[in-house]
């Protein structure tokens, strides 16, 4: 006798197999490769210096996901540089940046782990659409930035203090 159930269960059985097949995939793949393509709305809630901004990302109805975000595309003086230089730009930068996100919302793009500081990579646009990283370039505060080895902001400065 032939059970009758077994061609009933054939289909729930391979969709089970395509489930485990597929989160076995991602698992291989690896999340920190992903990139969310975006847009994502996000508040802004601290611009740490040119390049880096903490926000507040809204990933869905209801949801948020606060984290920190290095601005692709632009390398920014550090607020803790080699030189006095350096510094200096570096308080410019954060300020223009500021200036820049002035009502607190910004669209992120391109969005990437950062295997860096627990951040993430994005493209960050303000509230008119217009990129940061652009802007700071235009501005002489930034220079673009896409990988590898960054140019001293010392270089020029006296004794490179």
């Amino acid at each position: 006798m032939r059970n009758q159930s077994t061609p009933r269960l054939l289909p729930g059985l391979l969709l089970a197999l395509g489930v485990l097949l597929g989160a076995a995939s991602e698992a291989g793949r690896g999340w920190p490769r992903d990139v969310v393509a975006g847009p994502v709305a996000a508040r802004v809630l601290a611009v740490i210096d040119g390049d880096t901004i903490a926000v507040s990302a809204r990933i869905w109805i209801g949801q948020h996901v606060v984290t920190r975000v290095r601005i692709v595309g632009v390398d920014a003086p550090e607020l803790k540089g080699g030189c006095s230089r350096e510094r200096a730009l570096a308080v410019e930068a954060r300020d223009f940046v500021v200036d820049a996100i002035d009502d607190g919302v910004v669209m992120l793009r391109d969005i990437r782990y950062d295997k860096y500081g627990g951040r993430v990579l994005a493209r960050v646009e303000n509230g008119n659409g217009q990129d940061l990283a652009a802007l700071l370039v235009a501005a002489g505060l930034g220079r673009a930035y896409d990988g590898g080895a960054r140019a001293s902001w010392c270089e020029g400065s006296p004794s490179g203090s």
